[in-house]
């Protein structure tokens, strides 16, 4: 709690002081200050199926708060600032990423938000026309968040240090291009120092198609260039979406640390279809990482920046470091409904095999299990700006090694943002 109220303390008294300062001295230097906040408890249970840890129960609550203003009266140009902190409460029958909330004694499944709190925004903004030029720390999601994403499902968020200039002059026509020098969140050892470049570029021919092209310069690691087709097709009750991407991993452009160059030989393919009739929603997608068997000169596929909780399952069973050295291909159908009164309610069920044979119990296999995965959401009726959110993820075992534990995961929480002018 005492990171919470510090980290609050910390942004008013920042913001505050500006101004009177700005009074004081007859110069305006914040103005239409605007505070964006965001309350969110949650309960996360735990069961990875290892007879050497313990089922995890972690009670923790994220708090964001972000001010941003119009900067100096010059048209055009505002600031963030901007803090995450998350508490635990005193819970402490959790593992996150090896370390155990506890005396030792025992150890947990892992749920990988830490008890910590950092400055998630500090950013200037000019925008002139429709360019916007930028520098410093904010939240960058491109597409779809599967290569590029803040990994927003997690407490303790990804912000990324950035200068960037995007522009939207033309018409129908969006380009970025951006130097990422840090990477903060999600984990206390954040990656301080990267150089890598992200470019990325959209064009939207119509509603039914979009044309996406991106290459992103990951330094010391690889490039991944793509592209992408998307759209939407709408009638009387009903609308109908489609994704169709293709992505390859290259060596890395952008060798900034020394040593040797990083070696990367690896493709992605996304198919992806969606139906919503009358609030009935489904879909069939196919998502493809290829794989190595370790001795063929390839590398297995890494999506390392993406927000990929969202993608092959929430049990989080192939979630980057994770992802399998012979690939994964995920095969899986979803259906639900949803509308404004009931609410939304999701079912998906993977179904995961390897892209090349791994090493099994007996000989080798393909096989990763499978999974099922089901959510309702509702906002709460009678309480504004509210929300909340019931999720389970059940993984059934596979027979390659690494992948033959049952894994059950289950979420209950709340989401309330607000926001104050």
């Amino acid at each position: 709690m005492k990171k919470i109220m510090s980290s609050v303390v910390a942004l008013l008294a920042l913001t505050g002081a500006y101004t009177v300062a700005g009074a004081e001295d007859g110069i305006n230097v914040f103005s239409d200050i605007k505070l964006d906040g965001e309350i969110r408890p949650r309960y996360e249970f735990v069961d990875d199926g290892k007879v050497t840890t313990a089922n995890a129960n972690a009670y923790t609550a994220r708090l964001k708060l972000k001010a941003t203003a119009n900067l100096l009266e010059i048209e055009g140009l505002s600031t963030s600032i901007g803090v995450i902190s998350v508490n635990n409460f005193g819970s402490n029958t959790y593992n996150w990423n090896g370390t155990n909330y506890n005396d030792g004694s025992k150890n947990y499944s892992t749920v990988v938000d830490p008890q910590t709190a950092m400055v998630s925004n500090a950013e200037l903004n000019y925008k002139m026309g429709k360019t916007l030029f930028h520098i410093g720390r904010s939240q960058v999601n491109l597409d779809n968040q599967r290569f590029i994403g803040t990994v927003g499902w997690r407490q303790f968020e990804r912000s990324y240090d950035t200068v960037f200039v995007s522009d939207e002059s033309v018409e129908n026509l969006s380009l970025l291009a951006a130097w990422v020098y840090g990477i903060q969140g999600v984990k206390e050892n954040p990656t301080t120092d990267t150089n890598s470049i992200l470019l990325h570029a959209a064009y939207k021919v119509n509603d039914m198609l979009k044309v996406t092209a991106y290459d992103y310069m990951i330094a010391d690691a690889y490039d991944t260039v793509g592209f992408a087709l998307t759209g939407d097709i709408s009638a009387d009750f009903s609308k109908f979406d489609y994704r169709a991407e293709f992505a390859q991993q290259n060596d890395a452009t952008m060798n900034i640390h020394g040593g040797a160059k990083t070696q990367a030989d690896a493709s992605y393919y996304n198919l992806d279809f969606g139906a919503n009739i009358s609030g009935v929603i489904a879909g069939v997608n196919y998502e493809f990482l290829s794989g190595t068997t370790g001795s063929d000169g390839k590398t297995a596929f890494n999506p390392s920046l993406g927000t990929n909780h969202k993608f092959n399952g929430w049990a989080d069973m192939f979630y980057v470091a994770s992802v399998p050295q012979g690939g994964l291909k995920d095969f899986n159908v979803r259906l639900g409904y949803t509308n404004k009164e009931f609410g939304k309610l999701l079912a998906v069920y993977h179904q995961f095999t390897a892209d090349k044979n791994m090493a099994a119990a007996s000989g080798t296999t393909d096989d990763l299990g499978s999974e099922f995965d089901v959510l309702y959401a509702h906002s709460l009726p009678f309480v504004k700006d509210i929300s909340a959110l019931i999720k389970y993820a059940s993984y059934s075992k596979g027979k390659a090694t690494g992948y033959t534990n049952d894994v059950e995961k289950m979420w209950v929480m709340l989401d309330y943002k607000f926001s104050i002018k």
